[in-house]
């Protein structure tokens, strides 16, 4: 079975105080081979003290972006190597805000994501439509596009994860419904299994759009969704530890 990934984004928020969450989060989950994995992806400025609290629990650290070089004169970005040295073992890429923030296309994203391979650590490869897109009956079209352009050559269905977020259900409180999620996570793994064979049928796809406590048990219970890529309510440990609880049912 597809083990399930509880993943956590902080974007930008989360001072040196905050760990104090993460410690809470660390204390709660003891290693397991068997259970959900839970991952907290954490602005740059976190990631060393916040693995050093997760260290000796299941709680896994990544970064939020990397950029495709391993080094160089690229003031004020970081790489997929000084991530790892920093002690994360994931990273988002081509989350809809750097899409639409920094201009990220696919390729970047797939350069991105091909860094990560690199380095050592798991790409979270992010794709979906805008509500626009969406309202165009393109939906499908838009994640066909993304994911053949976002996934590097190099990547293999047990090193990458991807993540379906709907442009229009993110920080909003609007989530997709059942049908909605299921229709394009069943595409997704459609895509998967042409790409990669049956070896694509374990990678793992999250859901991300306004997932929290009071949703995730009817959204984890979705045919090929297998996590959650969670914002807002991954902030708070109570909050974020809930959602974990129900994936571990």
């Amino acid at each position: 079975m597809t083990r399930t990934l509880i993943a956590g984004n902080w974007k930008m928020n989360g001072l040196v105080g905050s760990l104090t969450e993460i410690e809470r989060v660390a204390a709660a989950v003891a290693p397991s081979q068997t259970g959900p994995e839970i991952l907290l992806c954490l602005p740059a400025t976190l990631i060393h003290p916040a693995a050093a609290k997760a260290e000796g629990s299941a709680l896994k650290i990544g970064g939020e972006t990397c950029h495709p070089k391993e080094k160089g004169a690229h003031t004020g970005d970081i790489s997929a190597e000084m991530l790892k040295d920093a002690g994360a073992t994931y990273v988002i890429v081509g989350h809809s805000e750097r899409r639409a923030d920094h201009g990220e296309t696919d390729a970047v994203v797939a350069s991105q994501a091909s860094a990560a391979l690199r380095a050592g650590i798991t790409p979270i490869i992010c794709v979906g439509e805008t509500l626009a897109q969406r309202d165009a009956g393109d939906v499908l079209n838009v994640i066909s596009e993304q994911i053949a352009g976002s996934i590097p050559s190099e990547g293999a269905a047990d090193t990458i994860v991807v993540a379906y977020e709907p442009v229009w259900a993110i920080g909003t409180g609007r989530v997709a419904n059942s049908e909605q999620i299921a229709e394009v996570h069943g595409f997704i793994r459609e895509l998967l299994t042409k790409q990669f064979g049956e070896a694509g049928r374990g990678t793992r796809i999250l859901y991300g759009g306004s997932m929290n406590p009071g949703n995730a048990e009817e959204i984890l219970g979705v045919a090929e969704v297998n996590g959650g890529l969670i914002g807002g309510a991954s902030l708070k440990a109570d909050d974020f530890l809930a959602i974990y609880r129900l994936a571990a049912q």
